[in-house]
């Protein structure tokens, strides 16, 4: 199945990432969970790429809900391409997208899903406005 991103999200990021045999479930494939944890993978490696990577003293992002679609089975070996992108800055949040493919089977869209972003003062435990940095960077301008 081809998922098309709509032109409104920015493409921000790609990663490679194996999939791993203990990553596998009883019946074979890729168990759902894995989904959510290489989605965090390239968000987190994302966020450190453009310097904004949480500080429990200070402030950064935190997820308030995500979702994912499972169009095809992945299964072990094989390595997945997982593509980023990010929309929709407001004043405290934002939005991610993920699509991943098998890197062997390039433009197939094996799931996809997102998250919305929130960022935080932690100490305070309230939200904050997000960085000017941030802000450009999902806007297009960074």
């Amino acid at each position: 199945m081809k998922i098309e991103i709509p032109e409104i999200k920015k493409r921000v990021y790609d990663m490679h990432i194996p999939i791993r045999w203990g990553d596998m479930d009883a019946m074979g494939h890729l168990n759902n969970g894995s989904y959510f944890r290489y989605m965090e993978t390239i968000r987190i490696d994302w966020m450190r790429s453009i310097g904004g990577m949480p500080d429990p003293k200070g402030e950064g992002p935190v997820i308030v809900n995500a979702f994912c679609n499972f169009y095809k089975q992945l299964e072990y070996p094989g390595d997945v391409l997982v593509k980023m992108y990010v929309s929709d800055p407001a004043r405290t949040t934002f939005e991610t997208w993920v699509t991943m493919e098998r890197v062997d089977q390039p433009g197939v869209i094996y799931a996809a899903g997102g998250a919305t972003t929130i960022w935080v003062d932690f100490p305070a435990q309230k939200a904050k406005t997000l960085p000017d940095h941030i802000r450009a960077m999902i806007s297009g301008g960074g």
